[in-house]
């Protein structure tokens, strides 16, 4: 019988647990996508009226929160590493990844891009402790569907996004944490422009 290609995702999702203290980690292809998976999470399961983010962070965090279903609200705030996606328990950690970072109650998105931490071709996840959102995000990253159920067999009652890590991807992940330091400082932020004077966000 063949090996499911996708174990080794798992096996990953469980270093970046052992790692980073989450219960969960659910990997998926990009920080921007998780950041969409975790806004939309709220999104449906609350009432939210506009999601407040810093004015110079990274262009597709306010186009994700829209893809969500909200709108991007900015404000003043000189961050580092991390910031909270207000009113949401949703971080944007593109710039930080470092052993028992988890803070318990909260959805962080972390990135593992090449110019990241963590240095992979692409990459991201979402560490969170929420049963119940956990296996909402595993549908929601894979077209809706069911692991494990071939789509012949499977039932579908979401809408999904195509946005699940590929196991290569995984398999260097596994390798490239299994040496990275437990300690690793935030990244220096990029030269962000000001995204709250752009048309296409007022």
């Amino acid at each position: 019988m063949s090996r499911n290609p996708h174990q080794v995702t798992a096996e990953f999702e469980v270093a970046l647990c052992e790692y980073t203290g989450a219960k969960y980690a659910v990997a998926v292809n990009s920080c921007t996508m998780a950041l969409l998976l975790a806004v939309r999470w709220h999104v449906m399961s609350h009432c939210t009226d506009g999601v407040n983010i810093p004015r110079r962070t990274y262009v597709s965090v306010p186009m994700s929160i829209i893809h969500a279903g909200e709108w991007p609200e900015f404000r003043d705030e000189d961050w580092v590493g991390s910031y909270e996606l207000k009113p949401l328990n949703v971080w944007d950690c593109a710039r930080s990844f470092t052993s028992g970072m988890y803070i318990s109650g909260q959805m962080q998105c972390v990135s593992f891009h090449a110019s990241k931490t963590l240095g992979l071709e692409q990459g991201g996840a979402i560490l969170h402790d929420d049963d119940e959102a956990d296996a909402w995000f595993r549908k929601a990253r894979f077209d809706g569907r069911t692991e494990g159920v071939t789509p012949k067999d499977d039932h579908f009652d979401m809408i999904g996004w195509h946005c699940y890590m590929n196991p290569s991807t995984a398999a260097q992940g596994l390798l490239k944490l299994h040496s990275l330091p437990k300690h690793n400082q935030p990244l220096p932020n990029d030269d962000y422009p000001d995204l709250s004077q752009m048309e296409i966000f007022k």
